[in-house]
Protein backbone atom coordinates (compact mmCIF):
# COMPACT_ATOMS: atom_id res chain seq x y z
CA UNK A 1 0.00 0.00 0.00
CA UNK A 2 2.85 2.43 0.78
CA UNK A 3 5.18 1.49 -2.09
CA UNK A 4 3.70 3.86 -4.69
CA UNK A 5 4.20 6.78 -2.30
CA UNK A 6 7.82 5.79 -1.70
CA UNK A 7 8.43 5.47 -5.43
CA UNK A 8 6.95 8.93 -5.99
CA UNK A 9 9.22 10.38 -3.30
CA UNK A 10 12.19 8.69 -4.97
CA UNK A 11 11.28 10.19 -8.31
CA UNK A 12 11.05 13.62 -6.72
CA UNK A 13 14.45 13.19 -5.07
CA UNK A 14 16.00 12.19 -8.37
CA UNK A 15 14.32 15.17 -9.99
CA UNK A 16 16.05 17.54 -7.57
CA UNK A 17 19.34 16.96 -9.37
CA UNK A 18 17.91 17.26 -12.89
CA UNK A 19 17.26 21.05 -12.95
CA UNK A 20 20.90 21.68 -12.10
CA UNK A 21 21.80 21.30 -15.77
CA UNK A 22 20.34 22.86 -18.85
CA UNK A 23 21.07 20.23 -21.45
CA UNK A 24 22.39 16.74 -22.06
CA UNK A 25 25.99 16.29 -23.04
CA UNK A 26 26.45 14.14 -26.12
CA UNK A 27 30.22 14.32 -25.59
CA UNK A 28 29.92 12.07 -22.53
CA UNK A 29 29.49 8.43 -23.60
CA UNK A 30 26.55 6.57 -22.15
CA UNK A 31 28.94 3.84 -21.07
CA UNK A 32 31.67 5.66 -19.20
CA UNK A 33 34.92 3.87 -18.50
CA UNK A 34 37.51 5.17 -16.06
CA UNK A 35 39.88 6.04 -18.90
CA UNK A 36 37.09 7.95 -20.66
CA UNK A 37 36.43 9.92 -17.49
CA UNK A 38 40.14 10.74 -17.07
CA UNK A 39 40.51 11.79 -20.71
CA UNK A 40 37.46 14.04 -20.51
CA UNK A 41 38.76 15.60 -17.28
CA UNK A 42 42.17 16.34 -18.83
CA UNK A 43 40.39 18.20 -21.62
CA UNK A 44 37.78 20.02 -19.53
CA UNK A 45 38.69 20.25 -15.84
CA UNK A 46 39.01 24.02 -15.16
CA UNK A 47 41.66 23.73 -12.47
CA UNK A 48 43.90 21.57 -14.64
CA UNK A 49 43.36 23.75 -17.70
CA UNK A 50 44.39 26.84 -15.71
CA UNK A 51 47.69 25.15 -14.95
CA UNK A 52 48.12 23.88 -18.51
CA UNK A 53 47.59 27.39 -19.87
CA UNK A 54 50.88 28.43 -18.26
CA UNK A 55 52.79 26.25 -20.73
CA UNK A 56 52.56 28.54 -23.76
CA UNK A 57 53.82 31.70 -21.97
CA UNK A 58 56.72 29.69 -20.52
CA UNK A 59 57.73 28.52 -24.01
CA UNK A 60 57.52 32.06 -25.37
CA UNK A 61 59.66 33.26 -22.48
CA UNK A 62 62.44 30.90 -23.64
CA UNK A 63 62.15 32.20 -27.21
CA UNK A 64 62.22 35.75 -25.92
CA UNK A 65 65.36 34.98 -23.88
CA UNK A 66 67.23 33.76 -26.98
CA UNK A 67 65.92 36.72 -28.98
CA UNK A 68 67.42 39.08 -26.38
CA UNK A 69 70.83 38.23 -27.88
CA UNK A 70 69.69 39.99 -31.08
CA UNK A 71 69.29 43.75 -31.55
CA UNK A 72 65.88 45.35 -31.31
CA UNK A 73 64.71 47.23 -34.41
CA UNK A 74 62.15 50.04 -34.31
CA UNK A 75 60.68 51.80 -37.33
CA UNK A 76 58.47 54.87 -37.14
CA UNK A 77 56.80 57.33 -39.47
CA UNK A 78 54.92 60.58 -38.99
CA UNK A 79 52.68 63.09 -40.79
CA UNK A 80 52.40 66.65 -39.50
CA UNK A 81 50.55 69.87 -40.25
CA UNK A 82 51.31 73.39 -39.01
CA UNK A 83 48.92 76.27 -39.57
CA UNK A 84 49.77 79.87 -40.31
CA UNK A 85 50.59 82.27 -37.51
CA UNK A 86 53.27 84.35 -35.90
CA UNK A 87 56.31 83.10 -34.02
CA UNK A 88 58.70 85.15 -31.91
CA UNK A 89 62.43 84.62 -31.67
CA UNK A 90 63.91 86.97 -29.11
CA UNK A 91 62.67 90.38 -30.23
CA UNK A 92 61.91 89.35 -33.80
CA UNK A 93 58.52 88.15 -34.99
CA UNK A 94 58.12 85.82 -37.93
CA UNK A 95 55.04 85.12 -39.98
CA UNK A 96 54.70 81.44 -40.84
CA UNK A 97 52.72 79.89 -43.64
CA UNK A 98 50.75 76.61 -43.37
CA UNK A 99 52.94 73.56 -43.98
CA UNK A 100 52.53 69.80 -44.16
CA UNK A 101 55.31 67.34 -43.52
CA UNK A 102 56.24 63.70 -43.08
CA UNK A 103 59.16 61.77 -41.72
CA UNK A 104 60.60 58.36 -41.01
CA UNK A 105 62.97 56.84 -38.54
CA UNK A 106 64.78 53.52 -38.15
CA UNK A 107 66.48 52.72 -34.87
CA UNK A 108 68.62 49.68 -34.06
CA UNK A 109 69.53 49.07 -30.43
CA UNK A 110 71.59 46.21 -29.00
CA UNK A 111 72.29 45.72 -25.32
CA UNK A 112 74.23 42.90 -23.75
CA UNK A 113 75.17 42.04 -20.19
CA UNK A 114 75.57 39.04 -17.94
CA UNK A 115 71.83 38.58 -17.43
CA UNK A 116 71.28 38.58 -21.19
CA UNK A 117 73.80 35.75 -21.50
CA UNK A 118 72.18 33.64 -18.77
CA UNK A 119 68.54 34.44 -19.55
CA UNK A 120 67.93 31.44 -21.91
CA UNK A 121 69.11 28.99 -19.25
CA UNK A 122 67.10 30.74 -16.56
CA UNK A 123 63.91 30.75 -18.64
CA UNK A 124 64.53 27.14 -19.70
CA UNK A 125 64.63 26.13 -16.04
CA UNK A 126 61.44 28.12 -15.43
CA UNK A 127 59.73 26.36 -18.34
CA UNK A 128 60.79 22.98 -16.95
CA UNK A 129 59.22 23.97 -13.62
CA UNK A 130 55.97 24.91 -15.38
CA UNK A 131 55.97 21.61 -17.29
CA UNK A 132 56.48 19.69 -14.06
CA UNK A 133 53.64 21.69 -12.49
CA UNK A 134 51.37 20.72 -15.38
CA UNK A 135 52.30 17.05 -14.96
CA UNK A 136 51.60 17.25 -11.23
CA UNK A 137 48.23 18.87 -11.87
CA UNK A 138 47.40 16.14 -14.39
CA UNK A 139 48.19 13.44 -11.83
CA UNK A 140 46.13 15.25 -9.19
CA UNK A 141 43.21 15.54 -11.59
CA UNK A 142 43.48 11.87 -12.50
CA UNK A 143 43.53 10.82 -8.84
CA UNK A 144 40.48 12.97 -8.09
CA UNK A 145 38.58 11.41 -10.98
CA UNK A 146 39.59 7.89 -9.93
CA UNK A 147 38.52 8.55 -6.34
CA UNK A 148 35.16 9.94 -7.48
CA UNK A 149 34.69 7.10 -9.95
CA UNK A 150 35.21 4.68 -7.07
CA UNK A 151 32.78 6.70 -4.96
CA UNK A 152 30.10 6.32 -7.63
CA UNK A 153 30.72 2.57 -7.83
CA UNK A 154 30.44 2.32 -4.05
CA UNK A 155 27.21 4.30 -4.11
CA UNK A 156 25.87 1.93 -6.78
CA UNK A 157 26.85 -1.02 -4.60
CA UNK A 158 25.02 0.56 -1.67
CA UNK A 159 21.92 1.00 -3.85
CA UNK A 160 22.12 -2.67 -4.81
CA UNK A 161 22.48 -3.62 -1.15
CA UNK A 162 19.43 -1.59 -0.21
CA UNK A 163 17.48 -3.08 -3.11
CA UNK A 164 18.20 -6.56 -1.77
CA UNK A 165 17.21 -5.42 1.71
CA UNK A 166 13.88 -4.14 0.38
CA UNK A 167 13.31 -7.49 -1.30
CA UNK A 168 14.07 -9.36 1.93
CA UNK A 169 11.76 -7.09 3.94
CA UNK A 170 8.98 -7.69 1.42
CA UNK A 171 9.46 -11.44 1.77
CA UNK A 172 9.45 -11.11 5.57
CA UNK A 173 6.21 -9.12 5.43
CA UNK A 174 4.54 -11.73 3.22
CA UNK A 175 5.80 -14.47 5.54
CA UNK A 176 4.54 -12.68 8.66
CA UNK A 177 1.15 -12.04 7.05
CA UNK A 178 0.87 -15.67 5.96
CA UNK A 179 1.63 -16.94 9.45
CA UNK A 180 -0.76 -14.40 10.96
CA UNK A 181 -3.57 -15.55 8.66
CA UNK A 182 -3.17 -19.15 9.82
CA UNK A 183 -2.96 -18.09 13.43
CA UNK A 184 0.69 -18.99 13.99
CA UNK A 185 1.76 -15.48 15.06
CA UNK A 186 0.35 -12.16 16.23
CA UNK A 187 -0.26 -8.85 14.50
CA UNK A 188 2.88 -7.57 16.25
CA UNK A 189 5.07 -9.50 13.80
CA UNK A 190 3.15 -8.03 10.87
CA UNK A 191 3.55 -4.50 12.17
CA UNK A 192 7.25 -5.02 12.81
CA UNK A 193 7.66 -6.33 9.26
CA UNK A 194 5.84 -3.28 7.89
CA UNK A 195 8.07 -0.93 9.89
CA UNK A 196 11.18 -2.76 8.67
CA UNK A 197 9.94 -2.52 5.09
CA UNK A 198 9.33 1.24 5.45
CA UNK A 199 12.80 1.77 6.84
CA UNK A 200 14.41 -0.18 4.02
CA UNK A 201 12.45 1.85 1.44
CA UNK A 202 13.70 5.07 3.02
CA UNK A 203 17.26 3.71 3.09
CA UNK A 204 16.94 2.82 -0.60
CA UNK A 205 15.79 6.36 -1.43
CA UNK A 206 18.71 7.80 0.49
CA UNK A 207 21.13 5.47 -1.27
CA UNK A 208 19.78 6.52 -4.67
CA UNK A 209 20.08 10.17 -3.72
CA UNK A 210 23.67 9.58 -2.60
CA UNK A 211 24.34 7.91 -5.94
CA UNK A 212 22.98 10.95 -7.78
CA UNK A 213 25.14 13.29 -5.72
CA UNK A 214 28.27 11.21 -6.33
CA UNK A 215 27.57 11.17 -10.07
CA UNK A 216 27.15 14.94 -10.07
CA UNK A 217 30.49 15.28 -8.32
CA UNK A 218 32.08 12.98 -10.90
CA UNK A 219 30.86 15.20 -13.73
CA UNK A 220 32.15 18.20 -11.82
CA UNK A 221 35.60 16.60 -11.56
CA UNK A 222 35.43 15.86 -15.29
CA UNK A 223 34.75 19.53 -15.95
CA UNK A 224 31.47 19.02 -17.81
CA UNK A 225 27.82 19.59 -17.08
CA UNK A 226 25.86 16.60 -15.90
CA UNK A 227 23.11 15.26 -18.20
CA UNK A 228 19.52 15.95 -17.25
CA UNK A 229 18.94 12.26 -16.67
CA UNK A 230 21.84 10.91 -14.65
CA UNK A 231 20.81 7.32 -15.31
CA UNK A 232 21.68 7.59 -19.03
CA UNK A 233 25.39 7.43 -18.14
CA UNK A 234 26.50 4.10 -16.70
CA UNK A 235 29.96 3.31 -15.36
CA UNK A 236 31.46 0.34 -17.15
CA UNK A 237 34.65 -0.42 -15.21
CA UNK A 238 34.74 -2.73 -12.22
CA UNK A 239 37.95 -3.02 -10.28
CA UNK A 240 39.10 -6.52 -9.35
CA UNK A 241 40.75 -7.15 -6.04
CA UNK A 242 44.28 -8.40 -6.68
CA UNK A 243 46.68 -9.50 -4.01
CA UNK A 244 49.49 -6.89 -3.71
CA UNK A 245 52.76 -8.35 -5.00
CA UNK A 246 54.88 -5.18 -5.00
CA UNK A 247 57.38 -4.44 -2.26
CA UNK A 248 57.73 -1.27 -0.25
CA UNK A 249 61.34 -0.66 -1.32
CA UNK A 250 60.37 -0.92 -4.98
CA UNK A 251 57.50 1.50 -4.47
CA UNK A 252 59.75 3.99 -2.69
CA UNK A 253 62.26 3.88 -5.53
CA UNK A 254 59.52 4.39 -8.10
CA UNK A 255 58.09 7.30 -6.13
CA UNK A 256 61.51 8.93 -5.99
CA UNK A 257 61.67 8.82 -9.80
CA UNK A 258 58.02 9.33 -10.77
CA UNK A 259 56.20 11.34 -8.10
CA UNK A 260 55.03 14.50 -9.94
CA UNK A 261 55.12 16.72 -6.85
CA UNK A 262 58.76 15.83 -6.19
CA UNK A 263 59.59 16.38 -9.87
CA UNK A 264 57.86 19.76 -9.73
CA UNK A 265 59.81 20.85 -6.65
CA UNK A 266 63.08 19.66 -8.17
CA UNK A 267 62.38 21.75 -11.26
CA UNK A 268 61.49 24.73 -9.07
CA UNK A 269 64.72 24.23 -7.15
CA UNK A 270 66.72 24.29 -10.40
CA UNK A 271 64.87 27.42 -11.51
CA UNK A 272 65.63 29.13 -8.19
CA UNK A 273 69.32 28.24 -8.54
CA UNK A 274 69.43 29.82 -12.01
CA UNK A 275 67.75 32.94 -10.64
CA UNK A 276 70.45 33.16 -8.00
CA UNK A 277 73.21 32.72 -10.60
CA UNK A 278 71.68 35.36 -12.86
CA UNK A 279 71.57 37.86 -9.99
CA UNK A 280 75.34 37.58 -9.56
CA UNK A 281 75.85 38.91 -13.10
CA UNK A 282 74.63 42.33 -11.95
CA UNK A 283 78.27 42.99 -11.01
CA UNK A 284 79.36 42.71 -14.66
CA UNK A 285 79.48 45.63 -17.16
CA UNK A 286 76.77 46.30 -19.75
CA UNK A 287 77.34 47.12 -23.41
CA UNK A 288 74.91 49.16 -25.51
CA UNK A 289 75.06 49.92 -29.24
CA UNK A 290 72.63 52.26 -30.97
CA UNK A 291 72.27 53.28 -34.63
CA UNK A 292 69.58 55.41 -36.26
CA UNK A 293 68.51 56.62 -39.68
CA UNK A 294 65.90 59.32 -40.28
CA UNK A 295 64.51 61.71 -42.87
CA UNK A 296 61.83 64.37 -43.23
CA UNK A 297 59.78 66.43 -45.68
CA UNK A 298 58.26 69.89 -45.26
CA UNK A 299 55.99 71.44 -47.86
CA UNK A 300 54.00 74.66 -47.94
CA UNK A 301 50.32 74.11 -48.54
CA UNK A 302 50.23 77.33 -50.63
CA UNK A 303 53.46 78.14 -52.48
CA UNK A 304 52.26 81.46 -53.96
CA UNK A 305 53.51 83.61 -51.05
CA UNK A 306 56.99 82.08 -51.46
CA UNK A 307 56.90 82.73 -55.21
CA UNK A 308 55.79 86.31 -54.57
CA UNK A 309 58.53 86.73 -51.99
CA UNK A 310 61.15 85.37 -54.39
CA UNK A 311 59.84 87.63 -57.20
CA UNK A 312 59.95 90.69 -54.92
CA UNK A 313 63.45 89.78 -53.79
CA UNK A 314 64.52 89.45 -57.45
CA UNK A 315 63.05 92.86 -58.32
CA UNK A 316 64.91 94.39 -55.39
CA UNK A 317 68.12 92.74 -56.55
CA UNK A 318 67.61 94.09 -60.10
CA UNK A 319 66.98 97.61 -58.75
CA UNK A 320 70.07 97.38 -56.55
CA UNK A 321 72.09 96.16 -59.51
CA UNK A 322 70.91 99.07 -61.65
CA UNK A 323 71.87 101.57 -58.95
CA UNK A 324 75.33 100.03 -58.71
CA UNK A 325 75.66 100.21 -62.52
CA UNK A 326 75.12 103.98 -62.38
CA UNK A 327 78.05 104.25 -60.01
CA UNK A 328 80.15 101.93 -62.18
CA UNK A 329 79.42 104.05 -65.31
CA UNK A 330 80.26 107.26 -63.47
CA UNK A 331 83.56 105.71 -62.42
CA UNK A 332 84.29 104.56 -65.98
CA UNK A 333 83.71 100.90 -65.18
CA UNK A 334 81.73 98.38 -67.15
CA UNK A 335 78.17 97.87 -65.85
CA UNK A 336 76.99 94.47 -64.60
CA UNK A 337 74.35 92.38 -66.35
CA UNK A 338 71.31 92.95 -64.18
CA UNK A 339 69.17 90.48 -66.11
CA UNK A 340 70.77 87.63 -64.16
CA UNK A 341 68.84 88.83 -61.10
CA UNK A 342 65.47 88.80 -62.82
CA UNK A 343 62.81 86.31 -61.66
CA UNK A 344 62.16 83.86 -64.47
CA UNK A 345 59.67 81.08 -65.17
CA UNK A 346 62.44 78.62 -64.49
CA UNK A 347 62.91 80.12 -61.03
CA UNK A 348 59.19 79.76 -60.36
CA UNK A 349 59.23 76.15 -61.59
CA UNK A 350 62.21 75.45 -59.34
CA UNK A 351 60.39 76.83 -56.31
CA UNK A 352 57.33 74.75 -57.09
CA UNK A 353 59.44 71.63 -57.63
CA UNK A 354 61.39 72.19 -54.40
CA UNK A 355 58.11 72.55 -52.51
CA UNK A 356 56.62 69.34 -53.99
CA UNK A 357 58.21 66.86 -51.55
CA UNK A 358 55.29 65.58 -49.45
CA UNK A 359 55.01 62.76 -48.47
CA UNK A 360 57.91 60.58 -49.72
CA UNK A 361 60.61 62.85 -51.12
CA UNK A 362 62.57 62.75 -47.89
CA UNK A 363 65.58 64.78 -46.92
CA UNK A 364 67.91 62.37 -45.12
CA UNK A 365 69.27 63.27 -41.72
CA UNK A 366 72.86 62.41 -40.82
CA UNK A 367 73.43 58.80 -39.73
CA UNK A 368 73.86 58.47 -35.98
CA UNK A 369 75.60 55.66 -34.07
CA UNK A 370 76.86 55.26 -30.53
CA UNK A 371 78.60 52.69 -28.34
CA UNK A 372 78.49 52.82 -24.57
CA UNK A 373 79.84 50.64 -21.78
CA UNK A 374 78.60 51.01 -18.21
CA UNK A 375 80.29 49.60 -15.12
CA UNK A 376 78.22 49.15 -11.96
CA UNK A 377 79.99 50.61 -8.95
CA UNK A 378 77.54 51.33 -6.15
CA UNK A 379 73.73 51.17 -6.05
CA UNK A 380 72.92 51.41 -2.33
CA UNK A 381 73.54 47.64 -1.81
CA UNK A 382 70.58 46.76 -4.03
CA UNK A 383 72.61 44.03 -5.77
CA UNK A 384 73.66 42.61 -2.43
CA UNK A 385 70.03 42.51 -1.33
CA UNK A 386 68.89 40.81 -4.55
CA UNK A 387 71.66 38.22 -4.31
CA UNK A 388 70.82 37.49 -0.71
CA UNK A 389 67.09 37.16 -1.38
CA UNK A 390 67.53 34.89 -4.38
CA UNK A 391 70.12 32.74 -2.60
CA UNK A 392 67.69 32.32 0.29
CA UNK A 393 64.92 31.45 -2.19
CA UNK A 394 67.13 28.77 -3.74
CA UNK A 395 67.91 27.34 -0.31
CA UNK A 396 64.20 27.38 0.57
CA UNK A 397 63.38 25.55 -2.67
CA UNK A 398 65.95 22.88 -1.79
CA UNK A 399 64.45 22.39 1.65
CA UNK A 400 60.91 22.31 0.21
CA UNK A 401 61.99 19.59 -2.19
CA UNK A 402 63.62 17.57 0.59
CA UNK A 403 60.54 17.97 2.81
CA UNK A 404 58.29 16.75 0.00
CA UNK A 405 60.54 13.75 -0.61
CA UNK A 406 60.21 12.79 3.06
CA UNK A 407 56.45 13.32 2.89
CA UNK A 408 56.18 11.16 -0.23
CA UNK A 409 58.08 8.34 1.45
CA UNK A 410 55.67 8.59 4.36
CA UNK A 411 52.65 8.66 2.04
CA UNK A 412 53.87 5.67 0.04
CA UNK A 413 54.53 3.65 3.19
CA UNK A 414 51.20 4.64 4.71
CA UNK A 415 49.20 3.74 1.61
CA UNK A 416 51.17 0.54 1.10
CA UNK A 417 50.22 -0.68 4.55
CA UNK A 418 46.67 0.57 3.99
CA UNK A 419 46.41 -1.55 0.82
CA UNK A 420 47.69 -4.63 2.65
CA UNK A 421 45.28 -4.09 5.52
CA UNK A 422 42.37 -3.45 3.16
CA UNK A 423 43.14 -6.61 1.20
CA UNK A 424 43.13 -8.71 4.35
CA UNK A 425 39.96 -6.95 5.53
CA UNK A 426 38.21 -7.96 2.34
CA UNK A 427 39.00 -11.62 2.98
CA UNK A 428 37.73 -11.37 6.55
CA UNK A 429 34.60 -9.41 5.59
CA UNK A 430 33.83 -11.89 2.81
CA UNK A 431 33.88 -14.71 5.35
CA UNK A 432 31.68 -12.68 7.71
CA UNK A 433 29.26 -11.86 4.89
CA UNK A 434 28.85 -15.51 3.88
CA UNK A 435 28.36 -16.55 7.50
CA UNK A 436 25.81 -13.76 8.09
CA UNK A 437 23.87 -14.74 4.97
CA UNK A 438 23.76 -18.35 6.12
CA UNK A 439 22.66 -17.23 9.57
CA UNK A 440 19.87 -15.16 7.99
CA UNK A 441 18.77 -18.10 5.84
CA UNK A 442 18.56 -20.38 8.86
CA UNK A 443 16.70 -17.75 10.93
CA UNK A 444 14.13 -17.30 8.15
CA UNK A 445 13.57 -21.05 7.84
CA UNK A 446 13.22 -21.40 11.58
CA UNK A 447 10.70 -18.56 11.65
CA UNK A 448 8.84 -20.15 8.76
CA UNK A 449 8.33 -23.37 10.74
CA UNK A 450 7.67 -21.53 13.98
CA UNK A 451 10.97 -22.43 15.66
CA UNK A 452 12.12 -18.82 15.93
CA UNK A 453 10.70 -15.41 16.74
CA UNK A 454 10.41 -12.47 14.39
CA UNK A 455 12.75 -10.50 16.65
CA UNK A 456 15.47 -13.09 16.06
CA UNK A 457 14.80 -12.93 12.33
CA UNK A 458 15.20 -9.14 12.37
CA UNK A 459 18.41 -9.45 14.37
CA UNK A 460 19.81 -11.91 11.84
CA UNK A 461 18.78 -9.60 9.03
CA UNK A 462 20.51 -6.62 10.68
CA UNK A 463 23.67 -8.70 11.10
CA UNK A 464 23.55 -9.77 7.43
CA UNK A 465 22.94 -6.21 6.26
CA UNK A 466 25.77 -4.88 8.38
CA UNK A 467 28.17 -7.61 7.21
CA UNK A 468 27.32 -6.85 3.57
CA UNK A 469 27.81 -3.10 4.15
CA UNK A 470 31.14 -3.71 5.87
CA UNK A 471 32.25 -5.87 2.95
CA UNK A 472 31.40 -3.06 0.52
CA UNK A 473 33.30 -0.59 2.70
CA UNK A 474 36.36 -2.84 2.84
CA UNK A 475 36.17 -3.54 -0.91
CA UNK A 476 36.17 0.11 -1.90
CA UNK A 477 38.61 1.10 0.85
CA UNK A 478 41.05 -1.19 -0.91
CA UNK A 479 40.54 0.60 -4.21
CA UNK A 480 40.78 4.04 -2.59
CA UNK A 481 44.02 3.08 -0.90
CA UNK A 482 45.31 1.69 -4.19
CA UNK A 483 44.46 4.94 -5.96
CA UNK A 484 46.20 6.96 -3.25
CA UNK A 485 49.23 4.68 -3.51
CA UNK A 486 49.34 5.18 -7.28
CA UNK A 487 49.15 8.94 -6.79
CA UNK A 488 52.01 8.84 -4.28
CA UNK A 489 54.13 6.60 -6.52
CA UNK A 490 53.31 8.61 -9.61
CA UNK A 491 52.28 5.77 -11.90
CA UNK A 492 49.59 3.13 -12.31
CA UNK A 493 50.09 -0.10 -10.39
CA UNK A 494 47.19 -2.03 -11.96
Amino acid sequence: MKRPAHILVGMLLVGVAAPLTAQDLPSVPQTLSLQDAVDIALNNNPTYLQTRNDGAPASWAVRNAFASWLPSVTANSRIAYQGSGEQRFLATEFRTSPTIGSGYGLNVNWQFNGRTLMEPSRQGAARAAVTASIDASAMTTRNQVVQQYVAVLEAEAQVGLQERQVTRDEENLRLAQARYEVGQTTMLDVRQAQVAQGRSNVARLQARQTLNVEKLRLFQQMGVEAPSDLSVVALSDSFPVVEPIFTLDDLLNQADMNNPDVAQLRAQETSAEWNSRAAKTDWLPSVSVNASWSGFTQQFTDVEPQILQAETSAMNNVASCQQQNQIYVSAGLDPRNCTEFEFTAADEAGIRAANSVFPFNFTSQPFNASLSVSFPIFNQFQRNLNNSQLSAAAADASEARRARELQVRTDVSEQYYAVLAAYESIQIQETNRVAAQEQLRLAREQYRVGANTFFNLLDAQVVAQQAAAEYITAFFSYHRSMANLEAAVGRSLR
